[in-house]
Formats: structure tokens, sequence, C-alpha cells
């Protein structure tokens, strides 16, 4: 139970620190969905949504109103569909259309799950259901994608990530008008987890009950002003404070996830402490490492302080619930933290700063936009470096990265809402491109072995 004194402190963080629920996420199963033919299976999923989250948006709006606490997004991640679309892949895309249809319907912001796990092979089905994802997102409003490419215990898929370089440039092209739009709405994972809330990249793993709650809380204002009221703190007196101020943040989050799922009558999953960032100025997780000492994110010291953050961050957390998971840390996307998109402008950030920083925070290349004419093999090198990454550390990395058409470094896309601004950043001009052709699996670290 919340005390007196809680209530208040939550009051104030949400008043004047930015404090959100950023997303309560409803993962459904849809293995009970396949039918005979892709047709039947596509009615099969709209209508099984539809009765699974018919309440959600009504609940949480609830919810928020009922405790004083805002809460953003609401949102659906499914089973990977080139599962549910194995017996019919050349027909993926009316699975894909059914998900979008039944996110509309029930009135949630984005709903996550066309996806497909080839971290160690592709098969047939496979390739046929990822050719699908460029059409896909360019004619759905609401759905998300994502592939899952490697993972510590079975290497990278090159092949994959030879693949997911076209796919990302056909994305971008077929949603040109919007300045590459489909490619905010497309991950490319290394080491992907099941109850994962956040979008792009949520689905529903084949591990998770059958429809379940997970709860992604927020708060980077939150942490900055706790740094703000200890300006000669050491580094060991900041650790203790953020983790303070992350317990009290996840305690809102444990609150609303449990609550939620008792209404929606589903099992109470995660809550995923991930700071995650707004274009609002004031909850920016660049303002909190220029608040730690830093005159601004990507100078030096920058991975230092943000592998405290992000530490201390998981260490408060934990103790506020007995179900954390997802991602847990601190978010980098550039174009939805005003801080990173002023140091992206400035050239004080890059993406080689980015790849560093990534090593010791939640996800990695975050909403980077680069020059439209970057070629195919550049982004999966890209990816190929993120997934590295993630393989030898035993972490989730990620790329999310949009090569905005017709732009150039100076240029800027503009998303509007949470996904915000991006600034085009340079890429390295020398090819990858022999690399990335040699294609087969970089073999799994020997830490690996461990059965």
């Amino acid at each position: 139970m919340f005390n007196t004194k809680e209530v208040l402190e939550t009051i104030n963080m949400v008043e004047k620190e930015h404090l959100d629920i950023r997303t309560v996420t409803m993962g459904v199963s849809l293995l009970p969905c396949i039918g005979g033919t892709a047709e039947k299976t596509a009615k099969n999923v709209y209508d099984y949504i539809c009765k699974k989250a018919e309440k959600i948006v009504k609940v949480t709006e609830d919810l928020s109103r009922e405790y004083g606490i805002p809460i953003v997004n609401k949102r659906i991640s499914v089973t990977p569909a080139s599962i549910i679309c194995a017996p019919f892949a050349s027909k993926s895309f009316l699975i894909g259309k059914a998900l979008d249809d039944a996110a509309k319907t029930v009135g949630v912001d984005f709903i996550g799950g066309y996806s497909a796990l080839v971290h160690k092979g592709m098969a047939d089905y496979e390739r046929e259901f990822i050719s699908s994802i460029p059409e896909v997102l360019s004619t759905t409003e609401r759905l998300c994608s994502s592939i899952n490419v490697g993972s510590s215990k079975s290497g990278i898929n090159m092949d994959a990530v030879r693949y997911m370089g076209e796919i990302i440039k056909q994305t971008a092209q077929k949603t040109a008008s919007s300045g590459g739009f489909g490619c905010a709405k497309l991950v490319v994972f290394c080491n992907a987890v099941e109850d994962n809330p956040f979008m792009a990249g949520a689905f529903h793993g084949v591990g998770e009950s059958g429809t379940v709650i997970n709860v992604g809380v927020s708060g980077p204002g939150v942490v900055q002003h706790a740094i703000e009221s200890i300006p000669e703190a050491n580094l060991s007196d900041l650790a203790e404070t953020i983790k303070r101020t992350a317990f009290k943040i996840t305690r809102a989050g444990q609150l609303i996830a449990a609550e939620a799922a008792k209404r929606l009558n589903a099992e109470f999953g995660i809550v995923d402490l991930s700071l995650a960032p707004t274009p609002a100025r004031g909850d920016s997780v660049a303002a909190i490492l220029e608040e730690m000492g830093l005159e601004s994110v990507g100078t030096h010291g920058t991975t230092a302080c943000l592998a405290m953050l992000n530490d201390a961050v998981k260490k408060g957390g934990v103790m506020a619930s007995s179900r954390v998971g997802g991602l847990s840390g601190a978010f980098i996307p550039v174009s939805e933290d005003i801080g990173m998109i002023e140091a992206a402008e400035r050239g004080t950030l890059n993406i080689d700063k980015l790849e560093a920083m990534t090593a010791v925070c939640s996800v990695g290349l975050d909403m980077i936009a680069v020059p439209g004419d970057t070629p195919a093999s550049t982004i999966s090198a890209i990816i190929a470096d993120e997934a590295a990454i993630g393989m030898i550390n035993n972490k989730t990395t990620a790329v999310r990265i949009i090569p905005a058409p017709d732009k150039k470094v100076g240029d800027e896309v503009n998303f509007g809402g949470l996904l915000g601004r991006a600034p085009i950043m340079p890429v390295h001009g020398e090819s990858s491109a022999k690399f990335i052709a040699r294609g087969g699996l970089i073999p799994a670290p020997i830490h690996s072995n461990k059965n």
C-alpha cells in the first residue's frame, strides 16, 4: 500500500516532473486462431483480439483518473505473426491487415508482433513473411514489426542481417511521402525478449500465458529533478538517489499493472523499468546525463554516466516489484529525446558514440535517421555491429533506423507526437558490402556453452 507521503510524492512527480505510465500493453496469444486458410485465420485473429482487448482503453483511462497518473499509451502485443502465417506465408498481409483493423476497433495506439524469430536460421516461409513487411507497414497505421536476427546462444544470422538491410530500404521507399515513417515501426533485434511492452519491438512470446498485462513506466524528468536537488553530491550518493527515485517510479507502475490485470481478467506479467523519454523538454534522458556533469551528451564520459544511470535504475526498480522484465533501463532514441536531438544537431552526438552507449543501456540504436541514399549493405553492417554488442554482452540490442528518402545530412524528418523529429546523421562512406555479402552465421561466443 502507498502511505500518505508516497501519495504526495507521486502527485508532485506527475504534476511537475513528467511522471507517467508510458504504456499498458496487453499480450495476447494467437495460437488458438490458426485456421485452415489465411482468410479464416485473419477473421479469427480479428475477432479474438477484439474480444480479449475490448476493455483495455476504458480500464486504463479509468485507472488513470482514479490514481491521478497519466497513462500515455494503450497497446497490444501478439504471438510472432510468422508462426501464425507459416501455412500460408504468401498471404501474410491478410493477417497484418486483420491485426491493424483490430487495433483500430479496440482503440489502442499500436499493436506489435508482426514479427519473426530467425536468429539461428530462416525457413522459406519466414523469408516470404519478412518480404511482406514493406508493403504491410506502408498500408497499415498501427501495426509494428520486429525481427530477431541473433542471440548469445545461437550467434548472428548474417543472411537475415543482410536481408533486413534490404527490407528497411524498401520500407523507407514505400513510405517516402512520410519521411520513411514505416521504418519507425520496424525493429531488428539481437536477444529479443518475450515480455517487452514497448513499441515497435513488442511481441507476445510463445512461453507466455494466454493473456498478460505488461506495463512500461517512465520518468526521466523525475530522475533529473532528483539529481538537480543534490548538485554537489559525489557519484556514490548520486547513484543512491537514482535508486530511491527508481523505486518510487516503479511502485506506481506495480500498482497500475496489478490493478489493470485484475480488471482485464489477465495475468500480471511484468513492470518494465525503462526510462523512456519524449520530445518534451524536461522529459529527457540526455538531460539526466548532462545534469550528472556533462556539458553535452555525446562528449567524453557519456558512456560512463549512462552505465551508472542504467544500473541504478535497475537496482532501485527490482526492489519495488517482484516482476521486473522487458528491457528495463534507459532508452536513448534520438528523435524522441530533445536533448539527443539537440546534441545530434550540434554534432556532439554521432552514430559511433551512440553505438558505444548502447553497450550499457537498455536497447540500441533507436530512431536514428540517416541519408536516404545509404546503401542497404551499410544498414546491414550497422545492424551487425549492434547485434554483436548484444551477443557478446548477453543483452538485448536493437536497431530502429530510418534511411529517409531524398534527405541528406543537415536535413531532418519530423514524425510528430512521441516519435518526434530526427536530424539526418552521417554514416561512414566506406563500404561494408563485401563483409555483408559473405552471409552465413557468426558463431555464438564461447560463454554461450554453459550447460
